[in-house]
């Protein structure tokens, strides 16, 4: 039987039109994903995103004006539910640290393979966090914030479940399969978690997790 599901709706953010049509070229072939629009700086992303409603936002980092991390920033404060996906040249990880701590999903490359890129929206889409090891490990790293000792405790041990999947990169459908729960309950739990661990999104509920031992 077709997949009758609705293409996953993109939006383009990156001040070099050379890489929106490169990224635009790669899209286009895949038939369950939809360029639904582009824009050259964070600012313009921002509007494009509340205008457009993207399931996804690709966005750059490095851009005049308005940067990704500030862009980022403001998606939250306007409450866009949009996963926020970097495309970036950049391997530091001082410079992808902060985009994740910002609410990012994740990130890729610029020179990714087409099928790769392909492959992280619909992963991000599906809810799951793009968190690498090397990443990961910078944010356990000395050099940053902590989340509170002692906040996990209130945590239930259905709840700890739950977050340990989250931070595995799972899907809420996938968590109940695992966990044999309704999809409802499983959204229960994450909003719990969020609550509890006063955190904004899935992705800063993964980071909390791997920086806590819950991972």
């Amino acid at each position: 039987m077709p997949d009758t599901s609705p293409p996953i709706r993109v939006l383009l953010v990156d001040d070099h039109q050379v890489v929106r049509r490169g990224l635009r070229t790669f899209l286009e072939v895949q038939d369950d994903i939809e360029v639904v629009g582009e824009a050259a700086d964070g600012a313009e992303g921002v509007a494009k995103a509340q205008e457009l409603l993207p399931d996804v936002v690709l966005m750059d980092l490095k851009m005049p004006g308005v940067d990704g991390i500030e862009a980022l920033k403001l998606l939250k404060e306007e409450g866009s539910k949009a996963r926020i996906l970097i495309v970036t040249s950049f391997t530091e990880h001082r410079t992808m640290v902060p985009a994740l701590r910002a609410g990012a999903a994740g990130y890729v490359y610029k020179d990714v393979d087409p099928e790769a890129l392909a492959g992280a929206i619909r992963s991000v889409h599906a809810g799951h966090v793009l968190l690498q090891p090397e990443l990961a490990e910078a944010l356990l790293s000395d050099d940053g914030p902590r989340a509170p000792q002692g906040r996990g405790g209130t945590l239930t041990e259905r709840e700890r479940e739950v977050l340990g999947h989250i931070a595995d990169g799972r899907s809420n459908r996938e968590i109940a399969r695992s966990l044999h729960l309704s999809e409802k309950t499983v959204k229960t739990h994450v909003s719990n978690i969020l609550m509890k661990l006063d955190l904004a999104d899935r992705t800063q509920a993964a980071l909390w997790a791997v920086r806590n031992g819950e991972a």
